[in-house]
C-alpha cells in the first residue's frame, strides 16, 4: 500500500506526469497535447449510492480542440485479483457522472477519457 502511494504522490506532480506519458503515448499523440494547460483534477466523487469513492490519479489535457483527461489507476497489492477493468470501467463512470452534473445541453459531448493502469 506505501508503494502506490508513493506513486501517487510522484505522478501528482505535473512535470512527472508529462514525463510518464511523454515516455508511453505514441509520438503524434504526444504532438496533439498541449501540457500548457495540465490541470489536475480532485479525485473523489460520491456515487448516487452515496458510496465514497476515491479515486486514484487524474489529469486533464487539451487535445487538439478539447479537453482530455487522463485516469492513472494505481491498483493496490491486491491488484491481481482480475477486476482491474471492473474497477477502472467504474470509476471512469463516476468521473463522467460528475462531469455531467457540470454540463448544459449546449455543452456538448463529454470528454475523453484515457484510462491507463499502471
Amino acid at each position: 500500500m506505501h508503494e502506490e502511494a508513493d506513486y501517487k504522490k510522484l505522478f501528482s506532480q505535473p512535470q512527472k506526469f508529462e514525463e510518464l506519458l511523454r515516455g508511453f503515448l505514441p509520438e503524434d499523440w504526444i504532438l496533439a497535447l498541449d501540457f500548457s494547460t495540465l490541470e489536475r483534477i480532485g479525485a473523489s466523487y460520491v456515487a448516487d449510492d452515496l458510496r465514497h469513492r476515491h479515486d486514484h490519479v487524474i489529469w486533464r489535457v487539451r487535445f487538439a480542440a478539447q479537453w482530455l483527461y487522463v485516469y492513472l489507476l494505481i491498483p493496490g497489492q491486491n491488484s491481481g485479483d482480475g477486476f482491474t477493468a471492473a474497477w477502472i470501467t467504474s470509476y471512469i463512470g463516476l468521473l463522467y457522472q460528475d462531469l455531467s452534473r457540470h454540463q448544459t445541453p449546449h455543452s456538448g459531448p463529454l470528454p475523453a477519457v484515457l484510462p491507463l493502469v499502471f
